[in-house]
This record gives C-alpha cells, sequence and structure tokens, in this order.
C-alpha cells in the first residue's frame, strides 16, 4: 500500500497549482497554424495588388539569364538527385506564391515624409491591400511595420497604426493573414505600451479581445540585456499576455550598436548568433515564432555578381534553418530564389529519414534510433513546415508515412503533451 495519504497528495497539488497555471498558459507550445518562410519588406508607398506576381515573375527572369532553374539549383549546392525536383518545385513557387508574408514598411524603408504624406501613403496602402484581397492576389500574410515607440517616433507610429487598421475596418471586419510589426524595441514597457494599443483600439473597433497581436524586432542591445545584467526578452513577451506572435531579428541595426564595422555585419557574426540564442530560448515553448534578419548583400551587378550573392543566401537560409530559424527576410525579388532553392533543399533532404522515424514510432517498431514524444513532435512538425512551404506535396506525405495532413498535425501538437517516456 502507497504511504501518502489522499490529503498529502491533494497538499502536493496545492502547492503546484501556481506552477500548473503558468505553465498551461506562459507556455502552451506551438500551434498548427502556418509559418511563412519569409518576409518581404517593401516601403508602403511602393506597394501595389500587383506586387507579389511582379517579384515572381522578375525572379524567374533573373534565372532564365543565369541558365535556368536547374543550372542555378546546381550552382547553389543543391546535390544531383535533388536538382531536378527542386527546379520544378522552385519554379512553381515562384508562379503560385512568390511572396508569402509582405510587410509594408512605414519605418526605416520608408523614412520620415512629414504627416501628411504619411496619413496618404498609409490610407493608400491599406485601401490596396483591400483590392488585393478581393481581386485573389494578397499574399498568406501581410501586414505594417510602424514606426517604433521610442520618444522620437512614438506619435508618428502609433497614428498610422490607427489609421492603418481603422481604413481596413471600414471595408468590414480585419482580413486574416494581418501581421503588425513593432520595430527598436528597447524596453519591457514599450512592449506593454504596445499591448494596451492593441487593446483600446479593438475597444475603439468592437474587436474581439486578444484580436490585435504583433511581432517584436529585435535590434537594439537593451533588449537583449538590460541595465540590470537580465535578459528582457522573456519578460516581454510575458508582459504582452499573449499578443507577441513574433521576434525578428534584426541584423544591421543590432549589428551597428555593438560597433561591429559595416564589412563584418551579417547573420552569421557570432554576436548574432548570441542575440538569436537568447530570441530561441526566450521564445521556447511560448508559441511565439522566430525569424531571422537579412542579408544586404543583393544579387544584383554581373553574372558573377549574382551568383555569388545567391550563394550567399542560400548559405544563411540554411543555417538559419539547421538552427531552428524557420523564417527571414528578403528586401529584393531575386533573393526568392536562394531562399526557395533552401528550403526545397532542406526538407526534401529531410523527408524520407523524418517519415521513416515517424512510422517506426507510430507503430512502435524498435531501430536504431529510439525517438521519445518530444522528437516524433519535431520530426511531425518538420514535415509539417516541409507541406506548409510547397517542398513536399500531400500525395508523397499519404505514399510515404501512410498519414494526412489531420494525422501529420495530431503527432506535430498531440494533447497533454509529456516531455519523456512513450505517452
Amino acid at each position: 500500500m502507497p504511504a501518502l495519504t489522499p490529503e498529502e497528495l491533494l497538499g502536493i497539488d496545492r502547492l503546484l497549482a501556481p506552477t500548473d497555471r503558468l505553465l498551461a498558459d506562459a507556455y502552451p507550445g506551438d500551434d498548427d497554424t502556418r509559418q511563412p518562410v519569409h518576409t518581404v519588406y517593401v516601403a508602403a508607398d511602393r506597394y501595389a495588388p500587383a506586387l507579389p506576381r511582379e517579384w515572381g515573375a522578375a525572379a524567374r527572369d533573373a534565372v532564365e539569364a543565369h541558365g535556368g532553374m536547374e543550372v542555378v539549383a546546381l550552382d547553389l549546392g543543391v546535390p544531383e538527385g535533388f536538382a531536378a525536383e527542386v527546379a520544378t518545385l522552385v519554379t512553381a513557387k515562384l508562379a503560385s506564391e512568390p511572396i508569402e508574408d509582405l510587410r509594408l514598411d512605414l519605418e526605416d524603408g520608408y523614412g520620415d515624409r512629414g504627416d501628411e504624406t504619411e496619413d496618404a501613403d498609409v490610407r493608400r496602402a491599406a485601401e490596396l491591400l483591400l483590392e488585393a484581397i478581393a481581386g485573389g492576389e494578397a499574399p498568406p500574410f501581410f501586414g505594417v511595420r510602424i514606426k517604433g515607440l521610442e520618444r522620437a517616433t512614438r506619435g508618428r507610429g502609433i497614428r498610422s497604426l490607427d489609421l492603418f487598421l481603422a481604413t481596413l475596418l471600414a471595408a468590414g471586419d480585419l482580413p486574416d493573414g494581418l501581421r503588425l510589426t513593432l520595430p527598436k524595441v528597447t524596453a519591457v514597457a514599450q512592449v506593454e505600451a504596445m499591448a494596451r494599443l492593441c487593446d483600446r483600439l479593438e475597444q475603439h473597433h468592437g474587436l474581439a479581445a486578444g484580436r490585435l497581436r504583433f511581432e517584436m524586432q529585435v535590434e537594439t542591445p537593451q533588449i537583449v540585456l538590460a541595465a540590470d545584467g537580465t535578459s528582457p526578452l522573456a519578460a516581454a513577451i510575458h508582459a504582452a499576455q499573449g499578443r507577441v506572435s513574433g521576434l525578428h531579428y534584426g541584423t544591421y541595426d543590432y549589428s551597428a550598436a555593438l560597433g561591429i564595422a559595416p564589412a563584418c555585419q551579417s547573420m552569421d557574426h557570432p554576436a548574432a548568433d548570441h542575440a538569436k540564442n537568447v530570441m530561441q530560448v526566450a521564445a521556447a515553448q511560448t508559441g511565439v515564432r522566430l525569424s531571422d534578419g537579412s542579408t544586404n548583400i543583393l544579387p544584383v551587378g554581373d553574372a558573377d555578381a549574382v551568383r555569388a550573392a545567391w550563394r550567399l543566401s542560400a548559405r544563411l537560409t540554411r543555417r538559419s534553418l539547421e538552427r531552428g530559424f524557420f523564417q527571414g527576410w528578403d528586401l529584393h525579388p531575386a533573393q526568392l530564389v536562394p531562399r526557395f532553392v533552401a528550403n526545397a533543399l532542406f526538407y526534401r533532404e529531410g523527408f524520407a529519414p523524418a517519415v521513416a522515424r515517424l512510422r517506426a514510432y507510430v507503430d512502435r517498431v524498435e531501430g536504431a534510433i529510439l525517438d521519445e514524444p518530444a522528437t516524433a513532435r519535431a520530426l511531425a512538425a518538420f514535415v509539417s513546415r516541409g507541406v506548409a512551404c510547397g517542398a513536399i506535396t500531400e500525395d508523397e506525405l499519404t505514399d510515404a508515412a501512410g498519414l494526412d495532413l489531420a494525422a501529420l498535425a495530431a503527432l506535430a501538437h498531440p494533447p497533454h503533451a509529456t516531455t519523456e517516456g512513450h505517452a
């Protein structure tokens, strides 16, 4: 017979009840919604509904100018055994969905043009987005990056956010896929202020509580390490009470603030890795998504310059994927090429081993690798990402794993997930 009485066990439950609530509320884990592989930034005044189609066409033209997609794929390090299928997938992607996530920029990529001009550009951009949605030309995800909540730009950033949302809401409900981005975050208080703004805007417009969420840009040293020697990132996520949807690394603002020489500023600099490691731990199991930054080495100029820039982008994208950053920024149409090539190869190379391990896990077949439930969730999430970005087809999933998307989602996000041992 057990020595502990029911009353003693109940006392343990009472002792741990606050911890149970914290884990359930603050660390819900990732949901099964799609995460885009990139965010494309364009100045808000340069947006038109045809922009995704134009970027896809420009990327395809760049490929044709350099020998065709299969030649480009091989040059980017795709093994011969994968080159034809990667080329086919990327060509189709550039035609059907060249931009997954579009951010209309009112910050660094836009500048200070005065209130009258920015007001007009905000309204026009929102109206054109509505036109794109109605015409089926909008990307799956889209939104706006406002100016930050520092003293010098605070009023302008808030005004643009207010106008942007009001213009969208004048046509009805907020569209699905909307994203808001807050740059230059330096302190938890700014995140709390943004959360309060979202709450007030919801009340004014009759939106459901929590409808407005936002991404934080991690591009200042102060949000990585505060004056008291602690890291504010985790506190910022939790202070927003579920409104922070993502952490996006800002390569060049962060590097410059650390005094790194411009020629050495890069997504793979050790200082960048430190910041992103902190981001990763702060966001772990919170449901907050991570995005790497961008490279400012654009694929323009002569053939050698374009190919060198493509190789750099492909290497950096692969590096980010391997480190658990499944999203990044693109700033030029031709950057779509190495982005999609690197993603297609990453998921196709890993697909067969991943589904073999999943089948062994589901069927409880012993093999050379004994996967725990946590690893099975990671394997299922990996395959889900590959399907979502078009690197793996649903038919391939069914044929190879005997799973459909619903079964895959159940493996990736099981109820009452445990961390050790088979459930």
